[in-house]
């Protein structure tokens, strides 16, 4: 399905001359660009399809990719929030979590699909339906339709009272840590300004406080009896399967599933408001942000695809209408975006801006309004639409790279079925782009955004409202809130007779991509790794550079340079450069990792080489024109206020200066920098910054993609082959800095009003990131933390339901790495998750060593998901990048199945017992002082207090 949309923010422009180490005036003019015919593009999109229903009802949808041996098991239920009944909002999505739960079977799901090497093992709610995807060895597919059909057919003998109980604490904290972030309570709000109360989309998903209480076995029974039989069902099997294969087995789990009552259409048509409303709210943001909304129509609507190209040409593009006037031109907005949020029966459409500070906000949003009513009443111009839609196709071109996970082909035709009664929905939407018209797309935008609409502003202040008595029916004021469940007793017993899972099939050898090493005429690395599933092209250019060129006393200088590269180069200005990646249908960007700030492309085969000199200009001759660089810095300080204002932003800021100090170049505050530096840079200064470290002689290419080595070098030789490295030396790093003993203490920071505390715990190892044979200590940390089945999540989340999620991680940096443990607890636990996070580390290996099972998932079920883990151009390029920085050879991931095998619990638990204790580890703490203070004193830790202003 179509998404026009994108992030706030934008790209600028600039101008300047050459210097030293660029390439002459006269090798700087562009080629002419001619992207590939966008029908041609289109006719590459195809998802072939067989469907199948069974008496039941169950339809099937098969779709047959054989790049990998792995399948994605996509089911979609027709059920979602809108389907809640007042006094139940927020069930739908509770109800998701106890089907993880276990079944009269199976008990517990994520278990054996893990340990069988299935990945992305998840599931979602929205408004019109629930979801559930798991990719799985071919081998595992028996396994996971095994599942899939006990929880659909056998799971009420499983729900207990417990189980709801925790499931309800964790989506109670996942409201919460929605509710905490800076403008976190505005979707509710925006419902409530948009449609009235009792109209299916107007309470949230997630839900009201007093809802999710109320929420009863009672309820459970009843939702799985009303919404789950295989008739309301779609089931997508995507992969290396074909439909001859695949009946037998759904048959042989799913046939004997009694069918189930259907899923009633509702009335849930987009509502006009009789006028035009606006409300202003205050809250703990640093910058005001104001949302123009109105609802549009549903996705069969002739009107779905031009309004999402429309809005998509106003806020979505680099070179959008709101960019170009409110955050270039006018500079009265730091960030600004618009997007369709379609649905099924609706749509909600939406122009947002954050107003720049210091700026009247009466100015600014009546230029956003002025703005829209331009475009409504002069429509777009033909090159705007092609280059929208030449985004929004290469993007699907993209999406046909997985085949199953949230946005992978399954999910595409699932969807398709689903909401428009057609898997192959997609195909009409992207074929209405190869003819749509600016007449057709202006119609739209007349016929729905000049409607009334409600605008909301949220600006600095204190947070007045309540996010726990949001999100539910919205008569709560006349209507009491449903009492709490009074956890009345419910028989629980067996509906069916037992089941044996099936065994799962070996896996075979993992096929990773061979890898081709060449250099430029000036001596420039270039690997390729060829990958034909799709006819795109992913280019890094990484330099030996990012934040740890800045450290702590230059805090941001490396990102904002990088970051200018797309505001302007000597021959064109930043609006010609967002309008030709348009055209191309290609994406360039900037980034800047700890260790490396790199130039990236993704590029269509099809307009590889005017892609690679558009790349070719943004990096070699920039301009840091001083008006640009100016609007640059107001946008980077806003940004540095808004992560100021998220607790995990704060926390983020904080825990690298407290680990590695002042004088290491790995403790800077993070990418974005601080206000004291970003306001003294100058474009001097960026462009001295620039001419240091973006050098040939320290960068390199890493490719993958359907190109060929004899295509690819020439395209680069004739764009990055003439760039001279200077004379002077290439800078260093020194990683062997000082870094001061780690000590155990809680960093306390003061953000009231929090209904979580955010903790982030780390310490610095004795161990550098290029030292080898570290798999162990991989694994170790996968049992203790970084995933679902960890201890620390199976803890906190799934037994207390403290959190949503906590996870454990090992910095993937070429110096000294850190381990850190990172969650948002509800606040009144907040010491009790401490100490258990400390304790369950202590307790690995001395009290509790490695499992039969953890083993087995670890290392077994690693070996049995690694196919799963490069389906995309994208997932083998960061291997390739991550090889490359850690120094190990081409072949690593087809070795590490044997390394994997070759690991026992005794090497885990020596990684564990060497690297993952307590001792040393810095607590850092954001949360509401007068709700956590007196728990943290139990603790018995030394305690600071710092103030989130100074991170």
């Amino acid at each position: 399905m179509l998404a026009a949309c994108a992030g706030a923010g934008g790209a600028s422009s600039g101008a300047g001359g050459a210097r030293p180490g660029v390439a002459s005036a006269a090798s700087q003019v562009a080629p002419e660009t001619r992207p590939a015919p966008l029908a041609d593009l289109v006719a590459a999109v195809d998802i072939p399809y067989e469907t199948f229903t069974l008496p039941n009802g169950l339809t099937t949808i098969v779709h047959t990719d054989r790049k990998s041996p792995v399948v994605g098991v996509t089911v979609y239920y027709r059920v979602g929030s809108k389907h809640e009944p007042r006094g139940r909002t927020g069930f739908a999505h509770l109800f998701e979590h106890l089907m993880f739960g276990g079944s009269e079977n199976v008990e517990n799901f994520d278990i054996p699909l893990e340990s069988a090497g299935s990945t992305s093992t998840n599931g979602s709610t929205w408004y019109d339906r629930t979801n559930y995807v798991e990719t799985v060895p071919t081998g595992a597919l028996d396994l996971a339709l095994f599942m899939e059909s006990d929880r659909m057919g056998y799971l009420l003998g499983a729900v207990t009272q417990d189980k709801l109980d925790k499931q309800r604490g964790v989506v109670q904290n996942e409201k919460r840590q929605g509710d905490n972030q800076p403008y976190g309570l505005s979707e509710y709000l925006v419902a409530d300004g948009l449609l009235p109360v009792g109209h299916p989309y107007r309470h949230s998903t997630i839900g009201s406080m007093a809802d999710l209480d109320a929420a009863s076995l009672s309820d459970v029974r009843q939702w799985f009896t009303d919404n789950y039989g295989p008739n309301n069902v779609v089931l997508a099997l995507a992969g290396d399967i074909d439909a001859a294969t695949a009946r037998p087995i759904v048959e042989r789990w799913f046939g004997a599933i009694p069918r189930g009552p259907e899923i009633a259409r509702l009335e849930a048509a987009p509502v006009t408001l009789a006028a035009s409303a606006r409300q202003e709210v205050t809250d703990q943001v640093p910058v005001a942000l104001v949302q123009r909304n109105w609802t549009g129509p549903g996705m069969t609507d002739p009107d779905a695809v031009p309004l999402a190209v429309g809005l998509h040409i106003l806020g979505g593009l680099a070179s959008s209408r709101l960019d170009n006037v409110l955050v270039r031109d006018e500079q009265l907005a730091v960030a600004v975006s618009a997007s369709s949020q379609q649905h099924e029966q609706l749509s909600f459409l939406q122009a947002v801006m954050q107003v720049k500070p210091g700026v009247d906000q009466a100015l600014a949003e009546r230029r956003l309004g002025e703005v829209i009513d331009q475009l409504i009443k002069d429509g777009p111009t033909a090159d705007e639409i092609a280059r929208a839609s030449a985004q929004l196709v290469s993007s699907q071109i993209g999406a046909l790279e997985q085949v199953g996970g949230f946005g992978g082909k399954g999910a595409t035709l699932a969807e398709g079925l689903i909401y428009t009664g057609d898997p192959a929905h997609y195909r009409n939407e992207l074929q209405q782009l190869t003819s749509l018209t600016p007449t057709q797309v202006q119609g739209a935008l007349q016929r729905w955004l000049s409607r009334p609409s409600y605008t909301l502003a949220v600006v600095p202040g204190d947070r007045t409202l309540d996010g726990g008595k949001l999100g539910g029916w919205g008569d709560e004021d006349t209507t009491p809130a449903p009492a709490p469940d009074a956890k009345a007793p419910v028989a629980v017993t067996r509906t069916g007779a037992p089941r044996t899972a099936p065994e799962v099939a070996p896996v075979g050898t993992l096929a990773f991509p061979a890898v081709e090493h060449a250099r430029l005429s000036n001596g420039m690395q270039v690997t390729l790794a060829r990958r034909t599933a799709i006819p795109k092209v992913s280019i890094a250019l990484n330099f030996d550079a990012g934040t740890a060129a800045d450290g702590a006393a230059r805090a941001g200088t490396q990102s904002l340079m990088m970051e200018a590269l797309e505001e302007g180069t000597t021959t064109r200005d930043a609006v010609q450069i967002a309008e030709e990646q348009e055209r191309l249908g290609a994406s360039l960007g900037t980034g800047t990792g700890t260790d490396s700030s790199s130039v990236s492309l993704s590029a269509l085969v099809a307009n590889l080489t005017p892609s690679l000199a558009l790349m070719a200009d943004v990096t070699r001759n920039p301009a840091f024109a001083e008006d640009e660089v100016a609007r640059l810095k107001d946008q980077r300080l806003a940004e540095i206020s808004q992560e100021q204002a998220d607790p995990s932003g704060i926390a983020g800021r904080a825990i690298a200066p407290l680990l590695y100090g002042p004088n290491h170049p790995y403790g800077s505050v993070g990418a974005s920098g601080t206000a004291a530096v970003v306001s003294a840079l100058t474009p001097a200064a960026l462009r001295a910054e620039h001419d240091r470290w973006l050098r040939p002689d320290n960068a390199r290419f890493t490719v993958v993609g359907d190109v060929t080595m004899d295509q690819l070098l020439p395209a680069l030789e004739a764009t990055f082959g003439d760039w001279r490295a200077p004379a002077s030396p290439a800078p260093t790093k020194d990683l062997a800095a000082a870094i001061p003993a780690g000590t155990t203490r809680l960093v306390v920071i003061d953000r009231p009003n929090s209904p979580q505390s955010v903790l982030v715990l780390g310490r610095v190892l004795p161990l550098q990131g290029t030292q080898q044979n570290v798999e162990p200590l991989d694994l170790a940390n996968e049992i203790i933390g970084s995933g679902f089945l960890s201890r620390l999540n199976m803890d906190l989340r799934e037994d207390k339901g403290w959190t949503y999620g906590i996870r454990s991680s090992l910095s993937g940096v070429t110096g000294p790495r850190s381990f850190t443990v990172m969650t948002p607890v509800q606040s009144d636990r907040t010491a009790d998750s401490i100490r258990l996070i400390l304790d369950t580390m202590a307790a690995f290996p001395a009290q509790k060593g490695v499992d039969a099972g953890e083993l087995q998932r670890v290392t077994d079920g690693n070996i049995r998901g690694l196919p799963n883990s490069f389906q995309t151009n994208g997932q083998v390029l960061g291997a390739l990048l991550r090889n490359q920085q850690v120094g190990r050879s081409d072949d690593y991931y087809s070795r590490l199945p044997e390394i994997y095998r070759g690991i026992d619990a005794k090497a885990i638990n020596a990684a564990a017992t060497e690297y993952l204790q307590p001792g040393g580890m810095v607590i850092v703490v954001v949360g509401d002082r007068k709700q956590i203070d007196s728990q943290l004193g139990a603790l018995n830790l030394p305690i600071e207090y710092r103030n989130a202003a100074e991170q």
